[in-house]
């Protein structure tokens, strides 16, 4: 449609520029006094052998002399119209006019394509959404389930508690209220026998029962009864859900047979420092030798786990999950690609992740607890701010088989007084039900 309209417009142009005398494209057009144009070789040799006046081919005016005047502006049209209508030229549009649609094609399919894609990461979200939406639910309904399960639980301590002692007090209520029924009917008899008109009848007592012995009424120790039900009842039923917890802390411990000859580990075993001396230890396959590493003793290979790491001030460590099969025995990067997956702080505020070429990470807050969230199944491997449970980083290419949680409190600085690495464990005293 539109090409039609270009070439009418053309036409129609070709026209106006078009000798009325040589029906061709004007060659040095003037214009004479009634303003109509004509080659000037063509008005020249119409006007030749003619007796003036002369007079206009078209509109036959007159004029008393040969005069015209060159037309620059028509002139300039002319030539620009020739031009365009050159075979060359029209090809070479023609082939422009391709390219830019083709041009205008790849961008609108290039652009298509990026709609395509975001739907489809649209739909991606919506869908990851409701999923985690329904995780989260899960989570949050089995957190409930616990605390619907503890509170039937001490309402129905409570209630039994309460039913027990009621009933103690209802039996000695009834041992009472028979005895008084047995003195009443006692008192009926004697009173009976006092009251008697033939005296001469009454030659002994009449027979009744001894009173019997009423035990004391058991007594209940309200302080004791009611401070079990006042008692910090949140804190307690917190403390047990521990027990519940998927996944729950994991008392996670370091392993001594895997330290580093330079690593002091505490008798319980939860706290790990560097030292200035290497110490003397038995020949095992287990130890690191060239790096300041340790291990935890506890592996897992299935399901999920989560552990803290109280790191305090410390200016540098590593810390994160290992395959069960790394290389101890010599110095290697810390990548998935040789079975760490690990987080590291260096010069007390930069945090990487340990990738290859290392992820620098932008933490707000320097953490004084790390926890680390192991999921076997997803492969995933998470580090947390244990202080707010912000996330820090996560490893979706996690390990496949069994780990265990890796630790290496590095080796402090000259001048710099080492500090521990500690695992925490929670609630720190486990009740007893």
């Amino acid at each position: 449609m539109a090409a039609a309209c270009n070439r009418q417009k053309q036409s129609s142009l070709r026209e106006d520029l078009t000798c009325p005398i040589c029906c061709d494209l004007f060659t040095e057009p003037v214009m004479l006094g009634c303003m109509h144009h004509f080659c000037k070789r063509c008005i020249s040799t119409y006007w030749r052998g003619l007796h003036t006046p002369v007079s206009c081919p078209q509109c036959r005016k007159e004029f008393t002399s040969r005069q015209f005047q060159t037309n620059y502006l028509v002139t300039a049209m002319v030539e620009k119209v020739r031009a365009t209508t050159n075979e060359s030229y029209v090809k070479d549009v023609e082939l422009q006019l391709k390219e830019s649609l083709e041009t205008h094609r790849r961008r609108r399919e290039d652009f298509l394509s990026v709609i395509r894609r975001d739907k489809e990461k649209m739909e991606n979200i919506k869908r990851a959404g409701s999923e985690l939406q329904g995780r989260v639910q899960g989570e949050f309904q089995a957190l409930r389930a616990v605390l619907d399960e503890e509170e039937a639980s001490v309402l129905e301590q409570l209630r039994e508690e309460q039913e027990a002692a009621l009933e103690q007090l209802q039996r000695h209520l009834e041992a009472v209220r028979e005895t008084v029924r047995q003195l009443e009917h006692s008192m009926r008899v004697l009173h009976e026998a006092a009251t008697a008109t033939d005296h001469n009848a009454l030659v002994e007592l009449p027979q009744i029962r001894a009173p019997v012995d009423v035990s004391p009424a058991p007594e209940l120790d309200m302080e004791a009864f009611s401070s079990r039900y006042l008692a910090p009842l949140q804190y307690i039923t917190w403390r047990k859900m521990f027990t519940s917890l998927k996944p729950g802390p994991a008392p996670v411990t370091f392993d001594v047979y895997t330290a580093h000859p330079s690593i002091y580990v505490s008798r319980d075993r939860t706290l790990a420092v560097d030292c200035d001396r290497v110490a003397p230890c038995q020949p095992n396959p287990k130890r690191f030798l060239q790096c300041v590493n340790i291990l935890g003793a506890q592996g897992f290979q299935a399901g999920r786990h989560y552990w803290e790491v109280h790191v305090g001030n410390k200016a540098k460590w590593d810390l994160g999950v290992a395959s069960d099969g790394v290389d101890r025995q010599a110095r290697v990067k810390l990548s998935p690609e040789s079975g760490y997956w690990t987080l590291r702080l260096r010069q007390s505020d930069q945090y990487s992740a340990g990738t290859q070429p290392w992820t620098r990470l932008q933490v707000l807050s320097c953490p004084q607890r790390i926890g680390v969230f192991l999921d076997c199944e997803e492969r995933r491997v998470s580090f947390y701010n244990a202080d707010d449970m912000s996330l820090l980083f996560s490893f979706s290419n996690g390990p496949r088989g069994k780990v265990l949680p890796f630790f290496s409190p590095c080796i402090s600085d000259i001048n710099q007084q080492p500090q521990p690495i500690q695992l925490l464990h929670h609630p720190p005293v486990a009740l007893i039900h």
